[in-house]
């Protein structure tokens, strides 16, 4: 009997520790498991090792044409004004890119601008999203993927994040051959950035708050398609075989046994491009107040980071800044999306969590990791004197739509100022119920996402 076959889509390196890595894919014994990628084989090596693909398929290559890239900003930017309409957040616009680097784009992004002034209401975004869905359909891709998956007899097509430019096609090619299709969404924040260009049977989010902020921004949805299934990410912190053995762990990054860890968690230099001068404050203040031979700080630099901007500030403060860098592979061309994590990365970061007795940044996802093991973590709520991007705000960053999830202002430690930095590490205290409230908020069933996201699939 001829095995059903799952197609897994992965567009780019990101889902693949969530979805890969972790036992969403682990148990399949009656159906076939094929990725759909853009990896080199190389990549695709590395990845069969750790994990139970059956076989893979490159992606073709896919040229966008002129019509289909405008209808997507186009549509992106009407909704992002229609869900400041319906939330009353501006900082929703800065998910469009308002500043345009040549001239050809300058006059194209302006036209879209202009353009959406004429799709304030939904039924008119309803309206641009039939028309770039027809016009995805006369794209060569859509042909070339059309008999892909045909030829390969898929039953079921999985995507790993919802706002990737290729699996809009990919998921009409499906759709019109009757495959059943599934997407998930890929971050907490996602929603709200108005990126969702494809159109699947099954939407599996984190959480029903999740599912309420879908039904909200794409109310054409019905309710019965959205799952909420938990993300598998956050269930490698209930398996203790994830901790590296303590000796080991700070004898690879030069850690002291007898001082407590400080996790500076980086984020990309476009969320937060002061961040060198953040790290510089508290190895000031942590010497300044004496602490140096209680304290040791790790800086785990976000994974896509390649700018090389800590460097100086390790170096300077070398005796208690300790890095510990993330275990990705990546291409010579470095760009964030032929990036993705190694099994052993999840073991670091697991380890990280649980050795270190607090994590610092600038709003990062990294809260929930460090809540796995009840450490509290501190939000830097001050900008530099001197900033690398004028514009740039602290205050800007808390306003994003996804903080509003936030139950009260408890849940984290709130650093304000350079001036708190000892007083606000030593005291090491944040209300644990309002931040395991929030996590339950946010993360939903986390705990049974693989097994739940298995449910829908089969």
């Amino acid at each position: 009997m001829e095995k059903n076959k799952i197609l897994l889509l992965f567009p780019d390196g990101v889902g693949i520790r969530n979805y890969l890595f972790s036992n969403t894919f682990n148990n399949y014994k009656s159906e076939d498991l094929i990725l759909f990628h853009g990896f080199d084989p190389q990549t695709i090596t590395s990845i069969k090792e750790d994990t139970l693909i059956d076989n893979d398929i490159l992606i073709p290559n896919y040229k966008e044409s002129l019509k289909e890239k405008f209808l997507r900003e186009l549509i992106c930017i009407s909704r992002l004004y229609y869900n400041n309409s319906k939330v009353n957040n501006p900082t929703l616009l800065t998910n469009w890119n308002w500043k345009q680097k040549g001239l050809s784009k300058k006059i194209f992004y302006k036209l879209i601008q202009i353009s959406s002034i004429f799709f304030k209401k939904y039924p008119s975004i309803l309206k641009l999203e039939k028309m770039y869905q027809k016009a995805i359909r006369q794209n060569p891709f859509y042909y070339q993927v059309k008999n892909i998956l045909s030829d390969a007899k898929v039953s079921h097509l999985f995507c790993s994040h919802q706002r990737a430019l290729t699996a809009a096609p990919v998921f009409a090619a499906a759709t019109d051959l009757g495959i059943k299709t599934s997407t998930v969404i890929y971050s907490w924040d996602n929603l709200p950035k108005a990126r969702l260009a494809l159109r699947a049977d099954n939407y599996l989010v984190w959480s029903l708050y999740m599912k309420n902020e879908l039904k909200q921004f794409y109310s054409e949805i019905p309710a019965e398609n959205i799952h909420i299934t938990g993300t598998p990410q956050f269930e490698f912190y209930d398996e203790p075989k994830n901790i590296i053995d303590k000796e080991i762990f700070y004898q690879k990054y030069n850690l002291d046994l007898n001082k407590r860890i400080i996790c500076f968690s980086g984020d990309d230099t476009k969320t937060s491009p002061d961040d060198p001068s953040y790290l510089k404050d508290i190895a000031e203040e942590i010497i300044k107040a004496n602490l140096q031979n209680e304290y040791q700080i790790l800086l785990r630099r976000c994974p896509v980071d390649f700018s090389g901007r800590f460097d100086k500030i390790v170096e300077q403060y070398k005796d208690l800044i300790k890095e510990a860098p993330p275990l990705w592979y990546f291409s010579k061309s470095k760009e964030w999306n032929t990036v993705y994590p190694t099994f052993d990365d999840v073991k670091l970061l697991v380890s990280t969590a649980f050795y270190s007795d607090i994590v610092v940044n600038v709003g990062s996802t990294m809260a929930f990791d460090f809540a796995m093991f009840n450490k509290p973590c501190i939000f830097i709520n001050y900008d530099q004197p001197n900033k690398n991007v004028k514009d740039w705000s602290v205050k800007t960053i808390y306003q994003f739509q996804h903080f509003r999830s936030m139950p009260n202002k408890k849940s984290v430690i709130w650093l304000n100022g350079k001036n708190e930095i000892a007083q606000k590490i030593v005291m090491q205290t944040s209300n644990n119920i309002d931040m395991i409230n929030w996590k339950e908020i946010i993360l939903g069933d986390y705990k049974n996402a693989s097994n739940n996201i298995r449910k829908i699939i089969n």
